[in-house]
Parts: structure tokens; sequence; C-alpha cells
């Protein structure tokens, strides 16, 4: 009995697909990173740059907490200033898989240079920087999936503070597995020098400046 209601759902519901798309785009973009690392690796035959442990690690922990996060994004500012969606287009248009695609190359190619970089003091060096850049980008790149069109300081107003919890969580967990002995094992993991985790940081920040 009340037709303001109506905005009220409207806007609701474009949030909702805002985030699952959201939520889609991170996680199909962190995947064609991995894929896209352990491609090359094969095709060079190179040493595999990522172990099962590794991928395990990042698709249950680095991943996860971040995309459940955007499920309680807020609404971006101009939401209600678009033009209505065709109701049976596809999650997947063209702009969509262009993200998804450049996003997932940009984060398996800052992988494999980590990889490179670490693999000339050794291939446990090299690849414990690959792990320690593919992790860290990936929480990175989550504070540029928050809005497809404007850049991450216009969300500053609009904090999501599940997000910044579960990227904070999930790089102690990272810091946590190469600081602590029984775990760098598990992992197969070395300590860096200093040199290398200035590169590790730069890498896994590059994201941020890229998209």
């Amino acid at each position: 009995d009340n037709f303001a209601t109506i905005v009220t759902a409207v806007e609701e519901g474009r949030t909702i697909y805002d985030n699952i798309i959201k939520a889609l785009q991170f996680l199909l973009s962190c995947n064609i990173g991995e894929i896209i690392v352990l491609f090359l690796a094969v095709l060079l035959n190179w040493d595999t740059p990522l172990l099962p442990v590794h991928i395990l690690w990042v698709n249950l922990v680095t991943d996860s907490f971040p995309a459940l996060a955007f499920g309680v994004e807020p609404p971006e500012k101009e939401i209600m200033a678009r033009k209505p969606r065709q109701p049976g287009s596809s999650f997947f248009t063209p702009e969509i898989v262009t993200r998804i695609l450049y996003q997932g190359v940009m984060i398996g190619t800052l992988t494999l240079i980590a990889y490179i970089l670490g693999r000339a003091e050794g291939l446990g060096a090299g690849r414990s920087m690959a792990f320690l850049v593919l992790g860290f980008s990936q929480l990175t790149h989550a504070f540029n999936v928050r809005s497809s069109r404007l850049s991450i300081f216009s969300r500053l107003k609009a904090p999501n503070y599940y997000l910044l919890a579960g990227t904070g969580f999930s790089a102690l967990l990272m810091a946590a597995i190469i600081a602590v002995p029984p775990l760098k094992n598990i992992f197969q993991l070395t300590s860096l020098t200093a040199n290398q985790w200035a590169a590790v940081f730069l890498l896994s920040a590059l994201p941020l400046l890229i998209v």
C-alpha cells in the first residue's frame, strides 16, 4: 500500500545483482590467474611454481572470505540512475567477460614474475614468492572489484567492514604460514630476504594501479 517501497525493492534487487556479479568476477579472475600460472609453467617445461597445497589454500582461504564479504557490499551511489537491464540478459556480458579475462591475466602475470624473480635464488624462493604474490594480489584485487565504474577511492565513503575484516584475516593467515616454522614446512616455503619481500609487496600492490 506504499509505492515508495517499490523504489526500495528495486534498489535492493540491483544491489544483490551487482554483488553477485562482483563475487563472480573476483572468483573467476582469481582462478583464471591460477590456471595461467600452471598452464604456462607446463607449456614452458618449468618446475611447478605452485604446489597443490598452495592452490587449495588460496581457493579455500584467500578467495573465500572476500567473496563472502561481497554479499553485504553497500550499493553504489549511482545505482538507481542506471537504465534497467533486460530481464533475460546473461550475467556474462562482453564487458564482464573482458574484465574477468584481463584481471585474470594480470594476477597470473604478477605471480609468474614473482616466481621468476625468486627462482633466481632457488626453487623454494620462487615458489614462496609466487604463492605470496598470488595470495596477496588477490586480496588487493578484492578492493578493485567493489566498483566496475569508479576507482577504489570513490568507495571510501561506503566502507565494507566485512571485506576489510575478511581480507585482513586472510592476510594474517598468509603471513602466519611463512612465519610459523611448522606451517612453513607443510607448505614447503622458505624464508625470504628483505629485497624479495619488497618485490612481493610491490607486485601484490600493482593490481590497484593496473585496474
